[in-house]
């Protein structure tokens, strides 16, 4: 049985949401000496190993056969695209709007569930979270360019920011797709071996043939590689399967929406990144609606019920509390 988040989950996953907030600049801080999808390829490449021998050295996992080349294989190219778009996104975009943009999967992942299983329904607190995020990416995109002016790539500002809206799309297909397929019942570090060495492939095979290899080592990208090789890609993910274990995932869900906080803010403190008041409405829209997706069911039970809900065990199957 999954526990409430307590005092130890919170301050996890406040951790987590650092990290993870972090990894956009990461990669934006050090694009010129090392191209994002080079980045990409590397730090995937590294991360599916260290997965690879702990999940078989140290958890001793008994992995799923049979779903390497039908699941497997399609959260692999899901997981890759999201890369691949994050990575060229990040040419044109800031890590701010990449990491609020990227985000957004929640929504695509409640709609997809909707579709796909009758007990993932979206209620209308929910569909409700939908429209007003929605409302706040088109805010966000609506924005005029010059508005918005970051750097010389700035007239494709509004291309990179849509890559970050794909990025986020292929992530919540990728949750719809685990959640649907036999890798629901696969231990989390053979899905996430699927996830990061299908990105490391596709990310290797684009790299060399469009001849984006070239590596200038200075001592920050070796401190950022090391960064999201082993803090982000491996570690953290591994930690963050360990609360989906242990914790209620719908509360989770809720605190990793810190994320792309700290993401804005890494890049405006390190990158010294402009924040416009189109992007910051738009983002308060978006992470304003992605509670209401995260919160709304449960919302929703609360007003078909007679009394609140109540911290009772004794009665956790009841419709209240499911």
């Amino acid at each position: 049985m999954r526990k409430q988040v307590d005092a130890t989950a919170t301050t996890i996953m406040l951790l987590l949401c650092v990290t993870w907030g972090l990894q956009q600049t990461a990669i934006k801080a050090v694009s010129g000496e090392m191209s994002p999808l080079f980045q990409i390829a590397f730090r995937s490449g590294g991360s599916a190993a260290l997965v690879w021998l702990v999940s078989h050295f140290l958890f001793r996992d008994q992995w799923l056969r049979g779903v390497a080349w039908r699941s497997g294989l399609v959260v692999a190219i899901l997981f890759s695209a999201e890369f691949l778009l994050v990575a060229e996104g990040l040419r044109w975009t800031t890590a701010s709007h990449m990491a609020m943009f990227l985000y957004t999967s929640p929504l695509f992942a409640a709609v997809g569930l909707h579709l796909a299983r009758p007990e993932e329904r979206l209620n209308l607190w929910q569909w409700l979270g939908v429209l007003v995020a929605f409302g706040g990416v088109v805010l966000t995109l609506s924005a005029p360019p010059e508005s918005t002016a970051v750097s010389p790539a700035s007239p494709n500002l509004l291309l990179g920011d849509f890559m970050g809206l794909c990025a986020g799309a292929a992530w919540g297909l990728t949750t719809v797709v685990l959640r649907t397929s036999r890798l629901n019942d696969a231990p989390p570090a053979q899905t996430l071996y699927y996830q990061l060495a299908g990105a490391f492939l596709l990310s290797a095979f684009v790299v060399v043939v469009t001849g984006k290899t070239a590596i200038t080592v200075t001592p920050l990208l070796v401190v950022s590689l090391s960064f999201q090789t082993i803090v982000v890609a491996f570690i953290s993910y591994l930690v963050w399967f360990w609360l989906l274990r242990n914790y209620l995932a719908s509360r989770l869900g809720v605190l990793s929406l810190m994320t792309p906080l700290f993401g804005i803010a890494f890049g405006a403190i390190l990158l010294s990144e402009p924040l416009t008041w189109a992007f910051l409405a738009g983002g308060s829209f978006v992470l304003g609606g992605l509670v209401l997706v995260s919160r709304g069911k449960r919302w929703g039970r609360i007003a078909a019920c007679e009394e609140p809900l109540a911290p009772q065990p004794a009665v956790e199957s009841s419709v209240c509390e499911r």
